[in-house]
């Protein structure tokens, strides 16, 4: 016979009395404390707790890398907070029309896990490892400052390749000196060079070929303008570790010899690829009729004084910019196409420029309507 009680199944041997020295019933268990949390609620518990800390370290955790993206544009013939972009004074200039855009990058830096997530998802940007951009040991001022130097640079290179396609003479003057030099005995930043060691000096390469039968110790004169004044000094060459011929110690630059002021201004971008179109927009205020024939043209690559339109970086961001603000056409570094042509946004013509003369007849060539060398 078996007795049942709510706390569980007890069996129990009920006999008369000539059983009662027979084996002693096995003892009930405890009946189980269900007030303590359960497993289940354990399990929740600690799920929970895992999400709080993945959602904390996702959105507070930085990650080593930086976003990229397209940036603003700005039309070089065109003004930025009530001044214009490229501005010539002491100069007549011609009405222009249409636009000649530069383009940009946008960079976002100190990501977090979930932010950097987001941007790359959107597909509008693209993640790159941080120190691409900021090398270790170089303090983001650091490089804040070499880009400004670089964008310094490129509207200097603009404004001499562009009066240099315009027929305006160069001088040379002397940018950089080495201290304790030959140079820094007798030359100072910005003095004009006439004639070195008897060669008379119209661009700066001239400065190097002077020097090319010296050798150290030889004794040569340097003619030089400053401050109005033309002088003369004698100078004993030196050594450099990586050159046979006499050293010098002077950074020649080429500089437009020009009656009048070009100033270029667009705020808080760095880098050196708007030099192109700076130079375009120099041209086309210099020059009669528009050159871009009233149409919105943009483009990105770096120029030389003497033209050369080098490659840049950025340049998928860059058409999608371009294009998302109305161009239809895309001037692109020779360098770059092969990128550009495999991500050109539908609608975009990519126009290939190797030098300023080149760009200028691109560019007047599409507006003709004409064949003009693609991507």
């Amino acid at each position: 016979m078996s007795e049942h009680s709510e706390g569980g199944t007890t069996d129990t041997v009920v006999g008369d009395g000539d059983d009662a020295g027979g084996p002693a019933a096995t003892p009930p268990p405890p009946p189980r404390d269900r007030s303590g949390p359960t497993r289940r609620t354990w399990t929740l518990l600690i799920s929970f707790l895992v999400v709080i800390g993945l959602g904390l370290a996702g959105g507070f955790a930085r990650v080593p890398y930086v976003a990229l993206g397209p940036g603003p544009t700005y039309d070089t013939l065109g003004q930025v907070d009530g001044a214009n972009v490229v501005s010539i004074e002491g100069q007549d200039t011609f009405p222009t029309g249409g636009h000649l855009t530069m383009t940009t990058v946008s960079l976002i830096d100190d990501l977090s896990l979930f932010g950097a997530m987001g941007l790359w998802v959107s597909g509008r940007y693209a993640l790159a490892p941080r120190e691409e951009f900021f090398k270790p040991g170089v303090s983001k001022d650091e490089v804040r400052d070499q880009n400004t130097k670089a964008f310094q640079d490129s509207q200097t290179s603009a404004e001499v390749a562009a009066l240099r396609y315009l027929g305006y003479p160069v001088k040379v003057l002397a940018a950089e000196i080495t201290k304790g030099s030959a140079a820094d005995a007798v030359l100072e930043p910005n003095d004009r060079l006439r004639v070195v060691n008897g060669k008379q000096i119209g661009v700066a390469d001239d400065v190097k070929a002077a020097l090319e039968n010296t050798k150290p110790g030889d004794e040569i004169e340097i003619t030089y303008d400053r401050d109005g004044k033309q002088q003369t000094s004698k100078v004993p060459l030196g050594r450099a570790d990586n050159r046979e011929t006499g050293f010098l110690g002077v950074l020649a630059v080429d500089r437009a010899d020009a009656p009048f002021e070009i100033k270029i201004g667009v705020p808080e971008v760095g880098g050196p690829s708007a030099g192109l179109l700076f130079a375009l927009s120099i041209v086309d205020k210099l020059t009669p009729g528009e050159l871009n024939g009233g149409q919105s043209i943009a483009g990105t690559g770096e120029i030389s004084e003497k033209g050369e339109v080098g490659p840049i970086g950025g340049i998928p961001f860059k058409m999608v910019a371009a294009r998302e603000g109305g161009a239809t056409t895309f001037l692109v570094p020779a360098d770059n196409c092969v990128e550009a042509k495999q991500q050109a946004p539908e609608g975009l013509r990519l126009v290939k420029v190797e030098t300023l003369t080149g760009a200028v007849q691109a560019v007047e060539a599409v507006v003709a309507g004409k064949d003009a060398p693609g991507c």
